[in-house]
Formats: C-alpha cells, structure tokens, sequence
C-alpha cells in the first residue's frame, strides 16, 4: 500500500477513472441548486439525481467526481470517535446505464490492488455483498479475493424511499489486532469497532422500489446504474497509517493552529477534533453561499459554529478565533478548490462575527439556566435541558456540569427523549431527501433527434416523430421548453392549443396540447404567440442584468439561487447575508435601468466551456454543464444560459422592482416587471397597500362627520396626493403615505377624545338631580373608556361623592367606571353590577372597571346596587 497526502489519493482517484472513460464532474456547491429536497449536498451522488431519475441524459454516461459533504445528524459524535465528520469529500464513480456489476468490481479490483495505482494486500481487504446477490460474490471469486473474506450480509441492500434500487457491495481494510483482538465477526456481526474501516462502496442499482411490494417483486429498471461512495478522510486515515482520521493532513494543521491559539497541547481531546471538523465545515459552507439564521440550513450551520466555539471554552479560547482556522483550512484545500481564496475575506468576517455573537448568547444561556435553576426542585427536566441544548448550544455535559456546581441532577432520559425525536424528524426528513422518483421508460427510451429553432424563429413547418397521449414532438420546434427559470412559449399547432412544452430526458421538446388531432408522420405548422415571447425575452435579460446590479452593489458573494421569467415578471432568488435597505433596493433598480439606457448589445454564442469561462462568463453555482456553453454577452454581464433574449438592452426600456423578500435562511426574491407595462404590475403588487390608505382616509372621514353631528369640530390633517414616480420609488412613497395618513388619524382621534372630554367635563351639574345620599349611579352616552374614568374621578372629587357608577352603553356591551372613596370599594362595585349584566372586571379600589355583555340590564343592574350599596 502506498503512502500518500490527501490530495494525491484524491487525484488518484480521479486520475483512474478519468482512465477508464469517465467525465470528471468537478464537485457541486453544498447549497443545493434547484433541488429544495436537499437542505444539503450530503452524498457524491446527490448533484447526479437527475441522472438517476431519468429526468436527464448526461452527455458521457460514466462520471466520477470529489464532492464536498454535509451531514449533521451524528453532530454529537463527531469528536468522539476517530471517523464522524459533519464535513466530508465523498469520492465516487458512476454509471448512467452504461457499464455494471462485473466491470465495477473489476475498476475497484484495479484501482485498490494494482501497483500502478493504490496498491492494498489483498489480504487486508474484505468484501461484504447481499446474501442474495451471488453475481457480486462470484465476481470478487473470479478476481483472486479469498471465499473468507467475502461476506454475505442481509444489510448490504440499498434503499431510502421509492425508485431506484439496489443491492451493494462494502471494502473494508484490516488494520489488525492493535484495533481489535475479535476478527471477521466484527463484520459478520455488523459490530462497531476501529479494525475493519470502511473504505468503499459500491451500489448495483438495479431495481424499482414500490412502496407496498415485497423487494423479491421489484421491477427491474431500465437502465442499471452505478453509485459509488469512498469517504476520502477514512482512506487517508487506512494509507496514511495513523489511528484516526484526525491524524491526517487535512485535520492535523488545524489541531496544531488550535494549539497554538489556546497553549493547549493536544492529547486527543475532544474539543481539538469538533473545532477541526466544525471549521471545515462552516468555511466551506460559506463560501458556497450558506448563510446563518435561525431556520433551516442556516440554523444547521449556526449551530456547527456554535459547538466549535463552545468547545473552545473549554480550551480556555473565550474570545472569537475561528477565522485564524479559516485561513489554514483554505490553506490546505485551497490546490484542489481554489474559490476558497477567493471567498477568504467574507468567510473570515460572517464567522467572526457570529463567534461574537454568540459569545453574548452564551452568556444569556448561563443566565436561562440560573433562573431555570432557581426554579428546579432537585432536578433539571429534560424539557429544560434539552432547551439549553438546542436553543443555547448547551452540551448535555455542560448542563450536567453546572446542576452539579448547584447541587442539582439532570433528567437524562428525558433529554434523550426529545433528543431523539428531533433525531427521529430528521431521520424522516432525509429518507425524502435521497430519494429518487421512478424512471419514466417511455421518454427514457425516446432518442430521435429534434432540433430547437426558436432562436431563429417564431413559427415553423414540422413532423410529428413521436405521440405521448395528448403530447407531440417534432423534427424541429420553435417553441421553447421550460428550461433555465424561463417558462415554456405559449401558441398553437395547426390552431390546437400548446399548454406546456417540457423537456425530455434525451433534450426533445414535449408539447402538452389541449387536445392531440396528431399521429406520427403528420406535417404541421407551429406558431408562436409572439407578443408572451417578446415580454419573456424582456424579462429574462432583465434578471442577467439584475445579477450584475446586485454584485455590483452588494459584492461579489452574490449568486443566483433560482429563478423564474415569464411574460409578467422576472423572479430572481440571490443570496445575502442580511436584508437589503431601501437605498441599496433603488440604488440597483437604477442600475439595471441605467444598464438599458445605455443600449448595450447582447451577442449570443456557444464555446468549449473552457474557453466560455476564460471570457469571465458565470455559470449558475452548482449547476451542471456539459463540453459546450451557450453564453450570453450583455457586456455588462456574461452568464451561460440557453433562453430567450432581447438584441439590445434598450429594447427592455425600463425596469421596476415590485417585491423583495427573504425565503429563507440568506435568500432573497426579488420579483421584477419590464416595459411599458411595468408600473402596472407594480401598482397591482401595492394594491393592498393602496386599499390601508384608502381605510383609513375613510375612517378619518367617518370620525370628522360624527364629530360634527356632536356639534365638535375637527380637522383631518392629510391629504391625499398623486404618485407619478416609478418603479420602487412608487411603492416606497406609497408606504410613506400610509404611515403619513396613519399618523394624522392618530391626532384626529386624540383631538376627537380631548374635545369631547372637554365637553363633557365643563358641566357636570346635570347629574346633580341622580345623586343620592353622598352617591351616583348613571347611565350615559358611549364613549372612550379614559374619557369616562375622567368624568367619574372629576365627580366624585368635584361633588364630594363616596360612590359614582357611570355605565357606558354601546350596541348590546356595556362598560361599567366605578370611582369610590372612603369604606366603598370600586372594584367590588363593578363586579356586583355585572353579576346582573354578566361579563367580568375589575381594577383598584378607588377606581374600576368592568365590561357587560346585556346592555339591555344596565337599568336592572343600577336598581340593584343601589339597594345594595
């Protein structure tokens, strides 16, 4: 076996498979793109779905690729033992259809034994296969692996939900009895333990899993494929011959940093190997565009930085430190993916100040677990403790550590409860998250050629080549399939309505007609509704030329996350790490319309994807390409993108944002309209925004007409004025108009009140005929309840009374004011009278207050407290 860095046995291996005839795939961000059942890419095969699925043909059915990982559902053991990672490189080669289980075996015998390549014993490597797949096991025979290290296990099927399927095959190497006296029982047994490493991986995808039938039943797919999976840490660990994983050139300059930042010498703690894991993880993470938040993949990652800094506590680092492992992490990955040096700088700051801030959050957890103390009898409820943990990146232990300094105990098994069904949501979350839908055979098996002419032009005379039920394709097509964001053309076929037009796995256009007239063979003519693709066109160009506004503004950072134009509106997803202000809103807004002032012309060509990338263009992060690009030249913005496109950025003439929102955790939507019709999208976005201005002009206006039927004068402080600006200009004028008219209503009603009080005030001999022996009781028009605690103080105080109940009628409610002196108590007065009345309240024993729900007992109710009082 040979010894090597990490970065040679990465490029073995892709060097090898590169041999045998495989695309090399450079790996896919960790952000998934157009992929929402994925919070992560967390397998090498994860970006290749769409192969697998047969939503798409790749142009080469054999690819391998290094893809970066991200799986947090053992977080807790990472650092505890020598191979959980929550970051990994997942080495792989696939086959789409293309080679099976004879020839995989036959490149994995090759490739782990040959000299040339990684050079392993045969003797130190075993081989675990489904019990039932003799295929497999007499492959390996056929090979010179010894019958004793071949292993039949029921286990080695591969299955997470519904689709493709398979059996697979495990290496493990031996590193002998230093690990583990026990042998091969450890793998019989399916035992846990650190002599058999799992190197590789290999599924026979071969089958159609249905939920409800017996796997003996499952259907075999039409196109058998290959998915590999060979973790690059645990084979650094095996040919570096160290003990653990973070014993090897990629953790090992991290632990040394750490060191040096704390004076801690490292003996295999704990804390050493959650921060070596956990900053690989949140450098990578976010220098592929993740942000953090409190939901979501956001959350997720909070929480990694989190555990990292709060291990380094116990290292005695109390301070932010992690960017100092930034630049060593990217130090040592930097050869094979050097976009990290690039996103140096912004990695270094979001991590910072995320260490800062939950410095503070970690301080406010000591404080929730002192009052949380205070509170407890004897013992901290799982509840409680699992709070802390989740919510304040408390460790069971530290918990644990601090009920112990308080002379308390923790209630594990209830912590390990809710643990566990977080766990448990998780686990149901992934088994959607890597499964992959059933393969479509007939479009799979679809392969005619047919050519896109829409680029050229908008109607054109066609052959039928295929039928799917009410579904056609053509020799040549001028319509555009929903492709890229941009949705499909709209128009007709010889007058039958085309409602969708779809992308087959083989690159064909599908049009989805109303009704299908049509048979194979059958010449037709296509139209295209010209004026939907024109305001497409428009929309489309405006979102390359809302990116290039956006990094411009914003940085460098931003990416398109997705989208979608059609011929209403442009919908751009982008990351950020924070909202957008107002003034960074106009300030690209005005770019992109500055952009179509200029005329700049837009040139469409299609280059080697090489040569597309030496002219600056930008692909969608993530996405998959294949040898050739089409590449669109705005001069301003170049991006690889196959749609629809205006000849000059004039042609667009104006551009106005309707909406910005966040979707999720660092991912904005910008919704967007071009042309003339522009601010009329934008008026009907701010259409509930205009109906809050109207209400409350309305209701403005109701108040001064009842004030005037009072006889009291009032004044509504706002006038409506006309909006003639554009774009979001308008909705922000809009908005400044309703809290404008907002706040005058405030004062009408405040001036409303004091008048009437006023009013009320000045003359309060007319009550003198109601009272009775040092007491009032009173019914009285509606009106504010404040105004009516003022009148019975005023009452009680100017008469010199002992009790004054006023009650308040309004439809069918009343309130009840009791103001009281002396022996009387006003609270007791209230609630006796809505003993008559029902309802309930209550307040001080000078004055209160009480709501009653039959105003047609006020009368009934006054009769009885005066003879009762």
């Amino acid at each position: 076996m040979k010894k090597m860095t990490s970065s040679e046995i990465r490029q073995m291996w892709l060097d090898f498979f590169a041999s045998k005839g495989h695309s090399v795939e450079p790996s896919a961000s960790l952000v998934p793109v157009n992929d929402p059942t994925l919070l992560w890419t967390n397998a090498g095969v994860a970006p290749l779905k769409k192969y697998f699925d047969g939503s798409m043909v790749p142009e080469n059915p054999r690819i391998t690729n290094a893809q970066k990982c991200i799986r947090t559902n053992d977080i807790e053991n990472v650092g505890k033992t020598a191979r959980h990672h929550t970051f990994f490189e997942m080495l792989g080669n696939f086959s789409i259809g293309d080679y099976f289980k004879s020839e995989a075996i036959e490149f994995a015998m090759e490739l782990l034994f040959d000299e040339k390549w990684f050079g392993f014993d045969k003797d130190k490597i075993y081989m675990t296969y489904y019990t039932n797949d003799t295929e497999a096991k007499k492959c390996w025979l056929s090979h010179g692996i010894k019958e004793d290290h071949l292993i039949p296990l029921d286990g080695n099927f591969w299955e997470i939900g519904e689709g493709p399927c398979g059996p697979d095959t495990e290496m493990f190497y031996d590193r002998g009895e230093k690990y583990d006296k026990r042998g091969k029982e450890l793998l019989e047994n399916d035992i846990e333990n650190d002599r058999f490493i799992e190197i590789w991986n290999i599924v026979f995808s071969q089958y159609n899993s249905k939920e409800g039938v017996d796997r003996k039943d499952y259907k075999e797919l039409p196109s058998k494929n290959i998915d590999t999976g060979c973790g690059l840490e645990r084979l650094c660990c095996v040919m570096q011959e160290v003990d653990t994983n973070y014993d090897t050139d990629l953790f090992v300059p991290i632990i040394k940093k750490t060191e040096e930042i704390s004076g801690v010498k490292y003996t295999g703690q704990m804390a050493f190997k959650v921060i070596a894991d956990h900053v690989r993880t949140v450098t990578f993470a976010v220098a592929d565009g993740a942000t953090l938040s409190n939901e979501g993949r956001g959350y997720v990652l909070r929480r990694v930085l989190r555990r990292a800094s709060k291990y380094a506590k116990q290292l005695g680092i109390n301070k932010p430190f992690m960017a100092e492992l930034v630049d060593v992490v990217i130090s040592i990955m930097d050869p094979f993916y050097p976009y990290l040096n690039e996103k140096r700088d912004i990695c270094r700051q979001i991590i910072t100040a995320e260490e800062e801030k939950f410095l503070s959050t970690l301080a406010s957890g000591e404080k929730k677990f002192e009052a949380i103390a205070e509170k407890a009898n004897c013992k901290i409820s799982g509840s409680d403790a699992f709070m802390l943990y989740d919510t304040y990146g408390f460790p069971l232990e530290l918990t644990i550590e601090y009920a112990e300094e308080n002379g308390l105990t923790v209630d594990v098994e209830g912590f390990k409860a809710y643990l566990l069904e977080q766990k448990e949501r998780a686990r149901n979350a992934r088994k959607d998250e890597n499964s992959m839908g059933g393969q479509n055979e007939e479009f799979l098996a679809f392969k005619e050629e047919s050519r896109f002419s829409g680029y050229e032009a908008t109607n054109h005379k066609s052959r039928v080549i295929a039928v799917f039920g009410n579904s056609v394709v053509l020799d040549e097509t001028p319509f555009y399939a929903f492709s890229g964001g941009q949705l499909c053309d709209k128009g007709t076929i010889d007058n039958v309505k085309v409602l969708d037009v779809i992308k087959m796995p083989n690159g064909q256009h599908l049009h989805v007609l109303e009704n299908n007239p049509f048979k194979v063979g059958d010449i037709v003519f296509s139209i295209v509704d010209t004026n939907n693709r024109d305001l497409t066109r428009k929309n489309h160009s405006s979102a390359h030329l809302l990116q290039a506004a956006l990094q411009s503004v914003l940085g460098s950072h931003v990416h398109q996350q997705g989208s979608q134009v059609g011929s209403e509106y442009c919908r751009f997803d982008f990351n950020n790490y924070q909202a957008l202000t107002d003034e960074e809103i106009l300030k690209v807004e005005d770019l992109v319309n500055e952009y179509i002032k200029a005329s700049h012309k837009v040139d469409t060509k299609v280059l080697p994807i090489e040569e597309a990338k030496k002219l600056g263009a930008m692909a969608l992060f993530g996405e998959k390409y294949g040898a050739s690009v089409r590449v669109v030249d705005m001069e301003v913005s170049k991006e690889f993108c196959a749609g629809t496109h205006v000849a000059n950025t004039k042609e667009i003439e104006g551009f106005a944002i309707n909406s910005i929102e966040s979707i999720g955790s660092g991912t904005f939507r910008i919704t967007a309209s071009t042309s003339v019709n522009a601010m009329d999208f934008v008026k009907a976005t701010c259409a509930n925004v205009q109906a809050t201005l109207d209400a409350v002009v309305s209701k403005a206006n109701e108040l001064v007409a009842q004030a005037n039927a009072e006889g009291i004068s009032l004044s509504f402080g706002y006038s409506a004025r006309n909006i003639e600006i554009y774009g979001y200009r308008y909705i922000l004028a809009l908005r400044k108009e309703v809290a404008s008219a907002q706040a005058a209503y405030k004062e009408l009603e405040k001036e409303y009140n004091n008048k009437k009080s006023q009013n009320a005030l000045s003359d309060l001999s007319k009550f003198d005929s109601l009272i009775e022996n040092g007491k009032l009781f009173a019914k009285i028009e509606a009106m504010d309840t404040n105004l009516i605690k003022d009148m019975a103080t005023a009452l009680r105080n100017n008469k010199n009374l002992d009790v004054v109940l006023l009650a308040s009628t309004d439809a069918n409610k009343v309130t009840f004011v009791c103001a009281a002196k002396g022996d009387y108590d006003a609270s007791a007065i209230v609630k006796e009278a809505t003993k008559i009345t029902g309802g309930g309240g209550g307040g001080k024993k000078d004055i209160a207050q009480a709501g009653g729900k039959d105003a047609s007992k006020v009368d009934e109710a006054i009769k009885h407290l005066k003879e009762v009082i």
